[in-house]
């Protein structure tokens, strides 16, 4: 019990004596031990490291999972060692519904032949979305979170020991020049007892002359400083080793971040080409879905009956009733209005009225009197036909 006591006071005599040198740092009534630039530096380096890793690390999660509902219950399942619950994807519950709508409107329908294909699409995009979250949540966040957690932990707690370290260092240094003012005073002054309070209490033998016992005091501040500045040499080489291994953490998030580049770049492809698959099936249906007449498709009619599986030819305005139709390949090449574009993606033909692309070609393209906005007339060499806007970039 006694042992404990005298700890606590012990510790609390401690802790007074930093917070007074603390405070007097502060008024500018003591002066501070000034760590060297290249400390400083990796001090500041770690800070903005530790700042922009929290930033990072949070903006990531807000992109992956847009709900702070839905953030919130997984860092709780995070915190209770649990596994959280597999979360649809909002691409795969509109895929979902789609497909179910499907169902109930008619598979064999327009309508619902086109929801089914959207439907699944969706699905394979929430699919790809939900690997990409994944991926991007083990490779990337994962050691994000590690470092916060482990490595920062570990520096702050060794930053404040060196600063107390620190204040004990210059504690010790106020009492040694306050010490040594003190026997410097009694020197001069005779047998004048020492003031206790300059320094400490001390059990001094009052018959001693007074340039004695400052002496000794003097003897005993040098003895705590050398302890000091050997404790606080030796913290603030533990303290730069940890800040040094910054570097590696660096490299370690480099890697992390092309992992992440890589994952994100693969979603995306996997996306583009859905969509480009499911243009592909819409593009070649949908001249047979609207004649060319009517191109509005809130005008026409619903039917459960499967739609012709020719394309109609193009109308032609004419004051003449004998002239009911127009095919693209009969027609010449206007001398104006005609305009270059090079082909987006691959397309296949469904029929001789339509024009074959590959990729990244040129061709010449133009509008025919009463053709569906949708589509327009393209020539490659001696080789005409219809071609759908949506796969075409028009050059100026």
């Amino acid at each position: 019990m006694d042992f404990s006591v005298k700890k606590l006071a012990s510790g609390a005599g401690v802790f007074f004596s930093r917070a007074v040198q603390f405070t007097q740092e502060n008024l500018g009534q003591a002066e501070k031990t000034e760590l060297d630039a290249h400390f400083e530096n990796l001090l500041t380096r770690a800070d903005n490291t530790k700042n922009w890793t929290e930033k990072i690390l949070h903006q990531t999660e807000v992109l992956l999972q847009p709900s702070p509902s839905a953030r919130v219950e997984e860092f709780l399942y995070e915190k209770l060692d649990r596994k959280a619950p597999s979360r649809v994807t909002t691409a795969e519950l509109l895929g979902q519904y789609m497909t179910e709508a499907a169902n109930d409107f008619g598979s064999s329908t327009p309508y619902g032949q086109t929801l089914m294909k959207v439907g699944e699409t969706q699905k394979h995009l929430g699919t790809a979305e939900r690997d990409f979250i994944h991926s991007s949540a083990i490779n990337f966040l994962t050691p994000l979170r590690n470092f916060l957690e482990g490595d920062w932990k570990t520096i702050s707690k060794e930053r404040r020991i060196l600063q107390n370290r620190r204040l004990d260092l210059d504690a010790c240094k106020a009492r040694l020049k306050k010490a040594k003012a003190a026997e410097a005073k009694a020197t001069l002054e005779g047998d004048a007892l020492p003031d206790f309070q300059e320094t400490r209490p001390r059990n001094y033998i009052l018959s001693a002359s007074a340039s004695a016992l400052w002496s000794d005091e003097v003897d005993k501040a040098e003895h705590e400083l050398r302890v000091a500045q050997t404790e606080f040499d030796r913290q603030a080489e533990v303290t730069r080793l940890l800040l040094e291994a910054i570097s590696s953490t660096h490299v370690n998030h480099l890697r992390c971040l092309h992992e992440f580049a890589e994952a994100q770049a693969t979603y995306f492809a996997q996306s583009y080409q859905y969509m480009v698959d499911l243009q592909k099936q819409l593009g070649s249906s949908r001249a047979e879905l609207f004649p060319v007449g009517n191109t509005d498709p809130a005008s026409q009619p619903l039917s459960t009956s499967t739609p012709p599986a020719t394309l109609p030819v193009l109308q032609v305005a004419s004051s003449n009733p004998g002239e009911a139709t127009l095919n693209p390949v009969e027609v010449a090449l206007p001398v104006s209005g005609t305009r270059k574009a090079r082909a987006l993606y691959d397309y296949e033909a469904a029929d001789s009225t339509e024009l074959a692309l590959s990729a990244d070609e040129l061709i010449t393209v133009y509008s025919l009197p009463g053709m569906d906005p949708d589509w327009l007339v393209g020539e490659r060499g001696n080789k005409k036909g219809k071609v759908p806007v949506t796969y075409l970039e028009l050059l100026s």
